[in-house]
C-alpha cells in the first residue's frame, strides 16, 4: 500500500484530479494545459520546475536557505489561492455596523457563498490591497493585464439581510490625502472639481482604482435586485413590508434626565460608546439597540425617552441622488426601485438622477443630456435595460454609517463575499487580556 501511495502515478492522479476539478469550476479550459506540467512534475520529469533547488543533491538534502525559499513559495501560492477562491480575513475598522459587528472584530469572508470574483488586476503584490506597505501612494498592482468582470459558480446569491463585503462603489476615483474620510465625489460636490484637482496640499493626487482595488466596505444588504425600498419615519420597508427585526440595529433616541448626568459606568453597563453621544443641558441623543432602549427603563433619573427623527420636510443634500427633485433625509427616504439585470425601465430627465451613475459609470455608456433629451452612446433614449444586478446596502448603526443612502446602488461586480464568522475580537480601549472579547470568539454572522 505504501508503495502505491508513494508511486508517481498515484500522486499525478490525485493532484491532476484536484486540478481538473478546479479547471471545471473555473470554466476556462485553456488551463487544461497545466495538466501537462503536473504530468511532467510527477511522471516524466523532463523539466526542472523547481529551479531554485539542486536537481539531484549529493546527500539528498537541500540547504537550509533553499528549504526556506521552498516553504515561502509554497505558502505564498497556497495562501493566495485560498484568499482568491475560498475565504479571506477582514477586520472591522469603523462603528457603522455596531452592535452587530464591533470595531476590532476580525472575521472571515466566504468567497464561495456568492461565487469567487475573478481579479480585474491579477498582477499585484501578494497580501496587500491597493497600496504598498509603508507607503501612502505607491500602488501594489499593475494594470498591464486588465480583465473584465467575471464570477464563477458559488453556493447561492445575495439575499435580503445578508452581511456583505464589497468594494466601495465611489472608490473608483480617490483623493490620496482624504481617502479615509470623504469620497472624491463628495469632495467635488462640496468644493468643486477645479479646487479638488488643483489644491494638491489639501487633497493630494487624484488617482484611479480598478474595481477589485477599491476600499472594502461591510454592510447589511437591505434590498436585492427588483426590490422597492422606502424609509418612513425611520422604519425601513422593502416591497411594502417592514424590515424584520435585527437585534444589532441601532437608532437614535432622545433621552431627557432630571439633571443627573449619565456617567461612564452607566454607559459601560449599557455598552454605549461615549463618542457617539450628543449632550446638551441634561438632554442626550444616543444610538441604541432595541434591547439597550428597554434597559434604560431601570434608570430612575430618566424622565422621558423617544426616537429622534428628522422631520419629513427636511431635505439632506448629502444623500443620494444629490438632486433637489428628491428631498429625502435619513428617516424619510424613497421610494426607490433597485435595478435588476435584464429589466427595461422608462427613462426621463426626472428619474435620470437615480440611474445616471449606473448608466454612465458602472455600465460604461456615453450618457449626455441635450435640450431635455437623453442620449446614450449618441442615440436618443427613452428606455434603458440594465446589464447588471444592483443591491442596496446599509449599516446597522443607522445614523453613523456611510452607505447606499449617501452613494446609491452597489453593482454586482463590486460584491466580494459574505461575512461568515468572527474568529477574534479586540477592544482597543482596554488593555492586555481585557482587550479580548471572549464572547465573540467564532461567532457566526
Amino acid at each position: 500500500m505504501n508503495n502505491f501511495l508513494n508511486s508517481r502515478w498515484f500522486k499525478f492522479s490525485l493532484v491532476g484530479g484536484i486540478y481538473l476539478f478546479w479547471v471545471i469550476w473555473l470554466n476556462n479550459y485553456w488551463w487544461l494545459i497545466g495538466l501537462v506540467v503536473i504530468c511532467d512534475i510527477y511522471v516524466t520529469e523532463k523539466v526542472h520546475w523547481s529551479f531554485w533547488k539542486k536537481k539531484n543533491p549529493v546527500d539528498g538534502k537541500q540547504t537550509k536557505v533553499v528549504e526556506w525559499v521552498d516553504a515561502i513559495i509554497f505558502a505564498v501560492i497556497a495562501a493566495t489561492f485560498i484568499k482568491m477562491f475560498f475565504i479571506e480575513a477582514y477586520t472591522i475598522p469603523t462603528s457603522s455596523m455596531e452592535k452587530s459587528m464591533m470595531v476590532g472584530d476580525y472575521l472571515f469572508v466566504s468567497k464561495t457563498a456568492y461565487g469567487p470574483k475573478m481579479p480585474n488586476t491579477p498582477v499585484s503584490f501578494p497580501f496587500v490591497h491597493h497600496t504598498m506597505p509603508l507607503s501612502a501612494t505607491m500602488k501594489s498592482f499593475s494594470t498591464i493585464i486588465s480583465n473584465p468582470y467575471r464570477r464563477i459558480a458559488g453556493f447561492g446569491k445575495v439575499k435580503n439581510d445578508d452581511v456583505v463585503v464589497f468594494n466601495f462603489p465611489e472608490g473608483d476615483t480617490v483623493s490620496v490625502n482624504l481617502q479615509q474620510t470623504s469620497s472624491y465625489y463628495e469632495l467635488v460636490r462640496l468644493y468643486g472639481r477645479d479646487k479638488v484637482w488643483s489644491d494638491k496640499r489639501t487633497f493630494g493626487d487624484i488617482i484611479y482604482r480598478p474595481v477589485d482595488k477599491r476600499e472594502n466596505y461591510i454592510k447589511r444588504c437591505i434590498a436585492i435586485p427588483g426590490d422597492s425600498l422606502q424609509i418612513v419615519n425611520g422604519k425601513v420597508y422593502v416591497n411594502g413590508k417592514s424590515q424584520k427585526e435585527i437585534p444589532g440595529i441601532q437608532n437614535k433616541y432622545l433621552i431627557n434626565t432630571n439633571g443627573t448626568a449619565i456617567n461612564n459606568t452607566t454607559l459601560e453597563k449599557l455598552d454605549v460608546t461615549r463618542s457617539e453621544i450628543e449632550e446638551s443641558d441634561g438632554r442626550y441623543v444616543i444610538p441604541l439597540t432595541a434591547e439597550q432602549f428597554k434597559k434604560m427603563d431601570a434608570l430612575k433619573f430618566i424622565q422621558s425617552k423617544e426616537r429622534s427623527l428628522f422631520p419629513t420636510d427636511y431635505n439632506d443634500p448629502a444623500l443620494f441622488p444629490h438632486d433637489p427633485k428628491f428631498p429625502w433625509n435619513l428617516d424619510n427616504f424613497g421610494p426607490i426601485w433597485i435595478p435588476k439585470k435584464g429589466v427595461t425601465i422608462n427613462l426621463s430627465v426626472e428619474n435620470l438622477p437615480l440611474y445616471k451613475r449606473i448608466i454612465d459609470i458602472y455600465e460604461e455608456n456615453d450618457l449626455q443630456v441635450k435640450d431635455g433629451t437623453i442620449f446614450i452612446n449618441g442615440t436618443p433614449a427613452s428606455t434603458y435595460t440594465f446589464k447588471m444586478d444592483y443591491f442596496w446596502m446599509m449599516g446597522d448603526n443607522r445614523y453613523n454609517s456611510a452607505d447606499s443612502r449617501y452613494w446609491g446602488f452597489v453593482p454586482e461586480d463590486h460584491v466580494v463575499g459574505k461575512a461568515s464568522f468572527v474568529w477574534l475580537s479586540l477592544d482597543k480601549n482596554k488593555s492586555f487580556l481585557s482587550k479580548i472579547r471572549w464572547n465573540r470568539f467564532f461567532m457566526g454572522i
